[in-house]
């Protein structure tokens, strides 16, 4: 339980003032990154359902999307927006960690966080659909375990000293399998075959998203995973407000 509470004091700003501190606990935080997916999931489905009671269905989209970036304090897009600055820059590969090592943030994030945050609002204003509300839970979740994989399969950048090296040492393999399995099936039951389509293509989207840096890159580090978490959100909430037909 104590690396659970490591896990939520670290990715979200809720307090936690019962935490005990602890390098191992730390290390083991990994493993709980889907259950705090599903902490932020069922209180961004809170608020979103709390603005389509009081407001229109795009006024009730960014204040749900306020909430996002409040509750995980900006980390996530932080990374996503140091990605797009460094890879953005087109220099050679020690430029750009260096880039991304800057606290400054360049054009490229900035315009990144724009349309990440743009797609993200227009697709939770989709969700007005009677039903399609509690979708929103499975989209923190589902990127919060495509990045297990992430920290997984691929090295951690070897100049990186940032918080996020060593962290894959404490990730099992069990604890992937077990969160893809209870992703499927809490996926299933809240939304049958649209939901696993956005699962599935989320995750292709993750791979291949970090495949590709960690190709340019030699490797990925928290930045990255800060990216990957964001735009698989992103996709999943894509796909899922695309996929009525199902």
């Amino acid at each position: 339980m104590n690396a659970f509470l490591h896990a939520i004091s670290f990715f979200t700003r809720i307090p936690v003032p019962w935490l005990r501190p602890s390098d191992e606990a730390w290390r083991k935080s990994v493993n709980w990154y889907p259950a705090v997916g599903l902490v932020i999931g069922l209180l961004l489905w809170g608020v979103h359902q709390a603005g389509l009671w009081l407001f229109s269905p795009w006024l009730a989209a960014v204040l749900t999307l306020v909430a996002w970036v409040y509750v995980t304090g900006g980390l996530h897009l932080d990374g996503w927006m140091d990605l797009a600055d460094g890879l953005g820059s087109a220099r050679p590969r020690e430029r750009v960690i260096e880039i991304m090592k800057d606290s400054r943030v360049g054009a490229m994030g900035v315009l990144a966080a724009i349309m990440l945050l743009l797609i993200k609002a227009g697709a939770v204003a989709e969700l007005a659909h009677p039903g399609w509300g509690s979708f929103l839970i499975v989209a923190p979740v589902a990127a919060r375990t495509h990045v297990l994989l992430s920290i997984k399969l691929w090295p951690y950048l070897s100049e990186d000293k940032g918080i996020g090296k060593g962290i894959s040492a404490g990730l099992s393999v069990s604890s992937i399998i077990a969160s893809y399995t209870v992703l499927f099936g809490a996926g299933w039951f809240l939304g049958g075959l649209q939901v696993i389509t956005a699962i599935l293509l989320s995750f292709l989207f993750a791979m291949l998203f970090s495949r590709s840096v960690a190709k340019k890159l030699g490797g990925l580090n928290g930045d990255c995973y800060g990216a990957v978490i964001e735009s698989s959100e992103a996709v999943f909430l894509l796909v899922l407000v695309g996929s009525w037909w199902l």
